[in-house]
């Protein structure tokens, strides 16, 4: 395995003939980094995020995974947290564990409850009585309880009041091995930045920059949300 996890060469998507939502872009992510994907509504992170994941495949350019082209193999690396509910309502949490045990050989269902009883969601609850809050820690349990090489968590801390999100990240810190990649895409930047050792601006379409995140703060003398809002401002 390549310390670089993942590589992306002239990566470009187009939705039809006038919408841009990639413009040739080249990243290199490493193992062993906690990575924030930051940008506004429309910037391509969702559009980045799909293609990691093998959800959206008629792109032009290169990508690769821990070496191999996107397939069942590299599906097999990543831990995808989407940004929106996707277990049915009339489920109930051991429901949800069942499926995460029978989908991934390196789901850890002891480590999966243990998390759950810190965040007081019972395995008896059923989906359908839990906030958006709650469905979202729901989740955020099982995708962490995974032993993947690759974390990818769209907006983990969106639907969290903000006395949860310490616990969040907590659970982030403390669940994903030294040589893993974690990719997170978030709006709540200052909640979230302390965590980031890299960042990644994407703005219509294209990467700004990537940049060690602490030698950025040194270089500007501004926290990643101040330099967000600062190359953001409309």
């Amino acid at each position: 395995m390549s310390d670089n996890l993942i590589q992306i060469d002239n990566l470009s998507k187009s939705y039809g003939r006038s919408k841009v939502a990639l413009s040739n872009v080249n990243l290199t992510l490493s193992s062993g980094k906690i990575i924030g994907l930051l940008g506004p509504n429309g910037s391509g992170k969702t559009t980045l995020i799909k293609v990691l994941n093998g959800l959206l495949k008629d792109y032009i350019g290169k990508l690769s995974i821990d070496g191999n082209p996107v397939g069942a193999y590299t599906k097999s690396i990543i831990s995808y947290l989407p940004d929106e509910s996707y277990f049915a309502d009339w489920m109930k949490v051991n429901d949800a564990i069942g499926i995460f045990k029978d989908l991934y050989t390196d789901f850890d269902q002891v480590e999966a409850l243990k998390i759950l009883q810190r965040l007081n969601i019972s395995p008896e609850l059923k989906i359908k009585k839990m906030s958006k809050g709650m469905k979202e820690r729901f989740q955020l349990a099982l995708v962490m309880s995974r032993k993947a090489k690759i974390y990818i968590l769209d907006e983990p801390i969106g639907g969290v009041d903000p006395a949860a999100r310490e616990v969040i990240l907590d659970i982030i810190l403390n669940h994903y091995s030294e040589d893993s990649l974690v990719l997170i895409s978030t709006h709540l930047i200052s909640d979230i930045e302390k965590i980031f050792e890299e960042v990644i601006f994407l703005k219509n379409g294209a990467v700004e920059f990537h940049r060690n995140a602490e030698e950025l703060r040194e270089e500007t003398g501004k926290s990643m949300d101040e330099l967000f809002r600062e190359v953001f401002r409309c």
